[in-house]
This record gives C-alpha cells, sequence and structure tokens, in this order.
C-alpha cells in the first residue's frame, strides 16, 4: 500500500507491505509539489506526482491519501437520547442546519463519543466534494487508485476506547499546525492553525505562546466532563524545529495540568502488525499501517464505488435481457391499458372535484371580502422592513451570508449563517448597525477562522420605515 500525505507543498509518500503479521518500508519520499493539487490542472498535477513516484522508484497503484485539515469544516453537537436507528438521520439533519453549503456538495463523516455521565456528542466534520473530485482526477493522471481519503492528524492519533483518557494531539506541518481532542471513544475536536509558523527566509518560527492559547480556548470550547479529561498533550512532528517547539511549550502546557509527549516513534501495540522499531512516525505511514491491517480510518471521505464488473453485469445480464423481451411482448396490452387507466383517474377526479367545488367557492368569496376590506389592514409590513434593513446591510460579493433568520415579537432578530472572515463580518455589522430602526447589534458566538460561522442578534425599533 503506498501512503500519501498532503501538506501545504508538500507531498509525502511511504510503501508499506505486510508479510507475515508483520509490516515492512519498503520505500519512502518527501517532495515539493511545483503546482497545487487544487487550483491546477488535474493532467499537470498528476504528471508531476508521477515523475516523483518515479524518481523514487514506486510503482505500487493503491494508494491512501491524507488530506490537509485545512480543506475540512467542522460542527460539535449534542446527540439527545434516540434509538439508534434514528441518530444517522439526526446527525443528517445537523449537517444540513450547521455547515455553510448544501449536503450534496460536501462529502461528511462523523465521529461520537460519550462522556463519563452517559451523554453523547458527536463532530461532523466535511469536505467539499469538488476538492475531492478535483485530488482524484489528479491522482487518476499519476496512474493511482486512491483506496482512502482521511485526515493526516486523525490517522496519527486515533480515537481509542470510552475509557481512555483525553488527549490533546499537535501536529506540526509544513505551514500549519492541527490539533484534535480524543476522548470517550471519539474525536471531539479539530482545529487549524494557520497563522502559528513564520517563515523567515531560511528559517521557520512556531509561536508557542499562541499555539498554547488555542489549546486553551479548544479546551475551553469542549463541556466540562470532556476538558477535564485531558491530561496528555502528544506533538507529533520531525527534526529539530519540532523539539523546540516541544521544549517552549512544556511548560505553558504543564501550567493547565497536562503533560507534554514528544512522539518520537510507534508504541509496539500501535497496530495489530508489527513496525519496525526505527519507523518515522508519519500520517502517511500511519494511513498505510492501518489500511493494511483492517482496520476502518477515522473519517472517510472517499465516496463508494461500484467495481467495473458489477456495472458489467448490472448491464448485460441475462435476467435483464428476459425481462426488456417481456416488455417488448406486452407493448399492445399496456397502451390499451393506459387508454382505461387515463378515463378512470379523469372520472375519480371529476368526483373530487364535484365533492370539494363548495368549498373552492366560499374560499373564492371569503378571498373577495379580504381583498374589499384590506386597505382597513395595517400595512406597515415591520417583518419585510427589518428583513430588508438586514439584507442591505449584507455585502454583495457574497463574502457575508445568512443561513437562519429569527424575528421574535417583531423586535428581537436572531441571525446565523458564514462569512468568509472576521473582517467581512465586523464590516456588514458596522454597516447594519448605521441602519435605521437597528439597535443593539450583538455577535453571540463565532466559530471557524475561514469560513468563519457566525450567530449575531440586534433589536428593531420602530421608525424603520416603510418602504415596501
Amino acid at each position: 500500500m503506498l501512503g500519501l500525505a498532503l501538506d501545504g507543498g508538500r507531498l509525502e509518500g511511504v510503501v508499506l507491505r505486510r508479510t507475515n503479521g508483520s509490516l515492512h518500508v519498503l520505500k519512502q519520499f518527501s517532495v515539493s509539489l511545483a503546482l497545487n493539487p487544487l487550483t491546477g490542472d488535474p493532467e499537470l498535477v498528476g504528471r508531476e506526482i508521477r515523475n516523483h513516484l518515479d524518481q523514487a522508484g514506486i510503482r505500487e497503484r493503491r494508494c491512501a491519501v491524507c488530506v490537509p485539515l485545512g480543506w475540512a469544516l467542522t460542527v460539535q453537537t449534542k446527540v439527545p437520547v434516540l434509538p439508534e436507528a434514528d441518530v444517522a438521520g439526526f446527525l443528517e439533519i445537523e449537517a444540513e442546519r450547521g455547515f455553510p453549503y448544501g449536503p450534496d456538495t460536501l462529502s461528511v463523516c462523523h465521529s461520537r463519543y460519550r462522556s463519563g455521565s452517559g451523554e453523547q456528542h458527536a463532530t461532523l466534520v466535511a469536505v467539499p466534494r469538488n476538492q475531492l473530485f478535483q485530488l482524484e482526477k489528479a491522482l487518476k493522471a499519476a496512474r493511482l487508485k486512491p483506496a482512502s481519503f482521511t485526515l493526516g492528524i486523525a490517522a496519527l492519533q486515533g480515537a481509542g476506547q470510552e475509557s481512555s483518557p483525553g488527549v490533546l494531539a499537535v501536529a506540526v506541518g509544513e505551514n500549519s499546525v492541527d490539533l484534535q481532542v480524543t476522548s470517550g471513544g471519539g474525536i471531539a475536536a479539530l482545529r487549524s492553525l494557520e497563522g502559528a509558523i513564520e517563515t523567515e527566509g531560511a528559517q521557520k518560527r512556531l509561536y508557542a505562546d499562541l499555539v498554547a492559547r488555542e489549546i486553551r480556548v479548544t479546551l475551553g470550547q469542549l463541556p466540562a466532563g470532556f476538558r477535564d479529561g485531558v491530561r496528555k498533550v502528544k506533538v507529533f512532528g520531525r527534526g529539530e524545529f519540532v523539539q523546540r517547539f516541544a521544549s517552549d511549550i512544556r511548560p505553558r502546557v504543564e501550567s493547565m495540568g497536562m503533560q507534554v509527549e514528544l512522539v518520537k516513534g510507534y508504541p509496539v501495540d500501535a497496530f495489530t502488525s508489527r513496525l519496525p522499531s526505527d519507523a518515522a512516525v508519519s500520517p502517511a505511514l500511519s494511513l498505510a499501517a492501518t489500511y493494511l491491517t483492517g482496520v476502518a480510518p477515522g473519517f472517510e471521505f472517499l465516496p463508494p464505488k461500484t467495481s467495473s464488473w458489477r456495472q458489467l453485469s448490472t448491464r448485460f445480464s441475462s435476467k435483464k435481457l428476459a425481462w426488456a423481451g417481456a416488455t417488448a411482448g406486452s407493448v399492445v396490452f399496456l397502451i390499451a391499458a393506459a387508454f382505461l387507466i387515463q378515463q378512470w383517474q379523469l372520472s375519480r377526479l371529476q368526483s373530487k372535484w364535484a365533492a370539494m367545488k363548495p368549498v373552492v367557492q366560499e374560499l373564492d368569496n371569503m378571498q373577495q371580502q379580504i381583498r374589499r376590506y384590506r386597505p382597513w389592514f395595517d400595512d406597515s409590513f415591520r417583518s419585510l422592513s427589518i428583513l430588508r434593513q438586514l439584507t442591505e446591510a449584507f455585502p454583495e460579493d457574497g463574502s457575508v451570508s445568512a443561513k437562519s433568520v429569527d424575528i421574535r415579537d417583531l423586535a428581537t432578530i436572531t441571525c446565523s449563517g458564514s462569512a468568509r472572515d472576521s473582517q467581512a463580518l465586523l464590516k456588514m455589522r458596522d454597516q447594519l448597525s448605521a441602519a435605521k430602526g437597528v439597535s443593539d447589534v450583538h455577535i453571540d458566538q463565532t466559530r471557524g477562522s475561514s469560513p468563519l460561522q457566525f450567530t449575531f442578534n440586534f433589536h428593531w425599533a420602530e421608525g424603520g420605515g416603510n418602504g415596501n
């Protein structure tokens, strides 16, 4: 199995073979990509990947790929007490409500975890399908056959058992730092910190204070039952750069009551098959080993594929041909039956209309009365006035979009949606605050960074005008 990991502009790969209960590293490489897999032409990106594989002497076609955590969107939700058969439907509804895109455009996975008191929560993770399709095209152009798409940090640190202590994994990448909290048998939090690493010429600087602050924020967003159970911080990465970071962040993390562990190798029981003791820890190797040992990854974003044999058998099966022959022999009968059914349906609809005709006439009379006395009604249209002021505050370039609007007592309005970044959200807030009739604009909560999910509320007073 060829394990691949995308990290910024770098591509890491490991070829792993399982023999007699042991795993052996055959080939490995790490290269910088000149083309971006998301924005570059898939044929050119695939050709570049193929060239790197040929230079490394790799001929294996099956591959498991770790996609960057920066591609993913996350939503946390509490799972109520439901029959197990209804949980999947509930999570689908929560994904549709929580993510700023439609379910047809996302590949959504979830991880459920449970507290000691029995409360169950879930982390929903989604990756846009167009990004996965773009990557799949590039891999196909490189003559590779993807068997799995998952997150690199999820491959490095598994969810564990419900009774296992909570772990906060920190994966230091090429240009970002990924955070993952595992607790209660699942993944409780996922974050990607884009501004934690700064490149100064040939040197890199990792801001330990920023990472420690984000660790504190991440844990603070968890329920108390999970937050209190996290006692270990595992740092994944290679080189002196990561070792210095582990030394810098250790006193800051220990002040939070947690211990820091720099992961330098795989434990003996990391997989059901043993790895060499000198195997370097990497997302690509972890995912390949997980796949070869038959363990399902924490998240799987690769859509299921129908095998070529099944497609061929479905298309040319003898049963299908028999049905086609029977259908051809019954054409005359079906045509005659269609006319009879049509006449029966017309007769049934006429009977229904005769039964509902008095009710329809009564409704028509009521509509005429409403139109006659409509000028006596209140024409302030406060709800429409509120929506108009709110709509005019949103920018036309689509950098801020609303997902839901709740109007209570025609005075208190709550709006939730997504924004490209915090600057776009603040600019929209200032525009709304300056609108006539709007006061007390307050942002309740925000999640993520880009895109940023928000919820705010404001008060509507008389005097908003009747421009509708």
